[in-house]
């Protein structure tokens, strides 16, 4: 549910609007940090560009998301499920 309160993402986030956006839609703060400076730095239509050729998460092992869960550094991966490694690289 979006906020109508504006929310201080801070100095390092270039591009408030998108920021903004992102958090409105679920995203986490970093995740929307991340994307929002690189839209800033790039252009909104390339950041809108990128993407493509990864494979979906469940169709993916339970080994590979180990994997993945831990080069992004996710808490608790150790003990999750499946399931629970595909919400939170999707959450990350």
């Amino acid at each position: 549910m979006p906020s109508n309160k504006k929310r201080d993402p801070g100095p390092s986030v270039k591009d408030p609007e998108v920021y903004e956006a992102l958090r409105d839609d679920g995203a986490s703060k970093e995740k929307a940090a991340r994307i929002a400076n690189a839209a800033a730095r790039d252009g909104r239509s390339a950041v809108g560009e990128r993407g493509g050729d990864a494979e979906d998460y469940e169709d993916r092992t339970k080994d590979e998301l180990m994997k993945r869960a831990a080069e992004l550094d996710i808490e608790g991966r150790s003990s999750m499920s499946k399931d629970e490694l595909i919400e939170a690289l999707r959450n990350h």
